[in-house]
């Protein structure tokens, strides 16, 4: 067979495969277009639920569960130097607009830390943080995310307020559920992390000194789940083999001329 017959077979294969490139490029782009036009707006909430108190802590004592005020630990307020109430996280929900792919507050979380005895503590604690959009739609969506609970034990050697005795609290990026459906399309929220008040400086955990209170400010963002990268299918795949044969006889041939 020559080549100029070669070249006649697989020309609608060619076509066709530049044709299903062309497809999947234009819809991905339309779809980009119009997930970058979209404002989500409405407000935020956030209720504490049942913690884990790992295997270190033999005693866990909170409550809570439910609400927006979560507190762990006992409380002994009476004992010098380490007397306090227990460690508590508020989180406080706020309205909120954002553009696709941009970050906006979520809400703000204070921590207090309080200085409590061991093995009365927990170690993970999950947030139901529930976003009632107003924008692009009004639907509510719940968004689940554990918080990881780091209490540092004090050392008696220097003061309770250095910051080596400082607890802190940061979001683990392994269980939960944050995803949502609209109009077809899947997004995603994620915590992007904390700017305490007076700072301008984002940060993924939140550190917070013995016997202190701080309120942090939470941000996130919402993003779109790219549609899934279609395989080609047989033929093509067959064709763009051929194609490439095409090109190394081809090239064979023109040196031999």
């Amino acid at each position: 067979m020559g080549l100029n017959a070669i070249a006649m077979k697989l020309s609608p294969v060619f076509g066709i495969t530049l044709s299903a490139f062309a497809i999947t490029a234009v819809a991905a782009l339309g779809f980009s277009n119009q997930a970058k036009a979209l404002i989500f707006s409405g407000d935020s909430s956030g209720t504490w639920g049942k913690p884990d108190p790992g295997s270190f802590n033999t005693n866990p004592i909170y409550k809570g569960v439910g609400t927006n005020t979560f507190e762990w630990g006992l409380s002994v307020p009476n004992i010098p130097r380490f007397g306090t109430p227990s460690n508590s996280l508020i989180f406080q929900g706020t309205s909120f607009a954002s553009d696709f792919n941009s970050l906006f507050k979520i809400g703000d979380l204070s921590y207090y830390n309080g200085t409590v005895p061991l093995y009365t503590n927990v170690e993970k604690v999950p947030l139901n943080l529930r976003l009632s959009f107003q924008n692009p739609a009004k639907i509510a969506e719940d968004f689940d995310f554990n918080f990881n609970l780091i209490n540092t034990p004090n050392d008696p050697k220097i003061p309770i307020s250095d910051i080596a005795n400082a607890d802190y609290v940061f979001p683990t990026p392994a269980f939960a559920n944050r995803s949502f459906s609209y109009s077809g399309k899947q997004y995603t929220l994620e915590l992007t992390g904390f700017i305490e008040d007076g700072s301008s400086t984002s940060a993924k955990e939140f550190r917070v000194k013995e016997g202190a209170k701080t309120t942090a400010a939470i941000y996130g963002r919402i993003t779109v789940v790219p549609p899934a990268v279609k395989v080609p299918e047989p033929g093509i795949v067959a064709g763009l083999s051929l194609l490439g044969f095409y090109v190394v006889v081809r090239k064979k041939y023109q040196k031999k001329i």
